[in-house]
Order: structure tokens, then C-alpha cells, then sequence
């Protein structure tokens, strides 16, 4: 088998380096790179409790309870009942929330179009199909060990 360090490093490298560009970018029009993202989450997957959400990015509970109070704070989310267990919350983001999140969206999408824009379109398929394949393995793997 081939040496794959080289391509798994590329790859972290430039997932690193668009997330740090994409935080830098929205702190200097005054937004969060880490607030936007759980807000985009919450708007595609809807309500979610806490717990969920602390999976979903791998962090702590206690952090993610920390950025829900603040953005709670700010009027971008809600905490609502879970009707199947009084002890749950959902999270629901707010129409302010959403608002704040469709703010960030053209600068996302400049940053996109500046890093992906450079490939042709037959090889951004073929980029699209090569990263779902790997996705598709590693889901694989997971499941089996």
C-alpha cells in the first residue's frame, strides 16, 4: 500500500486553513464562525436537544450549553419542551437567528467560490465523488469496529 500521509495532511491542511480563513473573515464583519455554524445546523436538521448537538460536533456538553446560553441570550434560539420527555429541551433557532445566519451566507459562499472555483467542473464531480467514496468507507469502518 502506498504511503497515504502525505494525502490525509493535504486534506486536513486545507480543511484547516478554509475554517480559520472563513473565522478570520467573519470576525472582521463582526461574525462567528462557531455561532454560525450551530445556527446553519439547527436551520438544516431543525430542533435538536443539547446532547445531539454535542455529538454532532464533538464537543463537550458543557460547551455546548455555554454557546446555546449565549446565543439564547441573544435572542437567536429557544429552548422549547421536548413533549415526549419534560426533562429534555429542544433547541429551535429563532427568526432572528436565522436572520443572522443568512447574513454570513454570501461571505461563505465568496470563500467557497474563491477555494473550489479553481477546478473545472468535471473536477469538482470528480472531487465530489472521490470524498463521498472515502466518506462511504469510513462509515463503513466505523460501524464494523
Amino acid at each position: 500500500m502506498s504511503d497515504l500521509e502525505p494525502l490525509v495532511s493535504a486534506f486536513a491542511e486545507l480543511y484547516l486553513d478554509l475554517m480559520r480563513t472563513v473565522d478570520r473573515r467573519m470576525a472582521d464583519q463582526g461574525a462567528s464562525l462557531a455561532r454560525t455554524k450551530l445556527l446553519l445546523c439547527l436551520q438544516k436538521r431543525g430542533p435538536l436537544r443539547a446532547t445531539d448537538i454535542a455529538e454532532f460536533f464533538n464537543q463537550s456538553p458543557r460547551t455546548v450549553t455555554e454557546a446555546i446560553d449565549g446565543l439564547e441570550r441573544d435572542g437567536l434560539v429557544e429552548r422549547k419542551p421536548d413533549p415526549e420527555d419534560r426533562r429534555a429541551k429542544f433547541i429551535h433557532i429563532t427568526a432572528k437567528g436565522n436572520e443572522a445566519a443568512a447574513k454570513t451566507e454570501p461571505l461563505r459562499r465568496q470563500l467557497i467560490d474563491q477555494t473550489f472555483g479553481t477546478l473545472t467542473e468535471e473536477e469538482q464531480a470528480a472531487m465530489l465523488l472521490l470524498l463521498k467514496k472515502v466518506a462511504a468507507n469510513l462509515a463503513t469502518a466505523d460501524h464494523a469496529g
